[in-house]
């Protein structure tokens, strides 16, 4: 991915595991730095929620900011609205034809992904639900479906 705008928009969908309307409606004044932490506001069932900012993101964000200059959406389009979800639909379908990817992506699909890999690299499953803003944990296990290849990694007690 060339375009800086485009690979900050899609490392921050997977980075952590946002809604398309999360990453959309993000606010400059969302990206608290200090406390290393994303405030995501009014989310589904107007809730809000603090996401991790993951380290490797914030140079990303702050190369982004200085050549794009947003004035108050962290993403911003033409005229200087917030970016529309066509146009992260389109250039996440972009990213994957790049990457020789055959299967349907769409911003959703990174956050199953990050919600999946998060589980098999050994995070508690409740604290997966609280970064995905999650009622109910039934709802988190869903995006959480653990591949086989995971499964065989589940040693017996019994072989401890």
């Amino acid at each position: 991915m060339r375009n800086l705008k485009h690979k900050a928009i899609l490392s921050t969908l997977y980075g952590c595991g946002l809604r398309l309307s999360e990453v959309i409606d993000l606010k400059i004044e969302d990206i608290d730095s200090e406390s290393e932490v994303i405030n995501i506001r009014q989310a589904k069932g107007n809730k809000d929620r603090q996401v991790m900012l993951p380290k490797s993101l914030l140079p990303l964000l702050r190369a982004y900011f200085k050549i794009y200059l947003p004035s108050n959406y962290l993403f911003e389009g033409q005229a200087k609205v917030k970016y529309s979800p066509r146009s992260v639909q389109a250039i996440l379908k972009q990213a994957a034809l790049n990457a020789k990817i055959n299967k349907v992506v769409s911003p959703h699909v990174l956050r199953h992904s990050f919600a999946t890999h998060l589980l098999e690299n050994g995070t508690d499953i409740r604290y997966i639900q609280k970064l995905l803003g999650h009622n109910n944990l039934t709802t988190t296990q869903i995006y959480t479906h653990i591949t086989d290849v995971a499964k065989n990694k589940v040693i017996s007690p019994l072989d401890f």
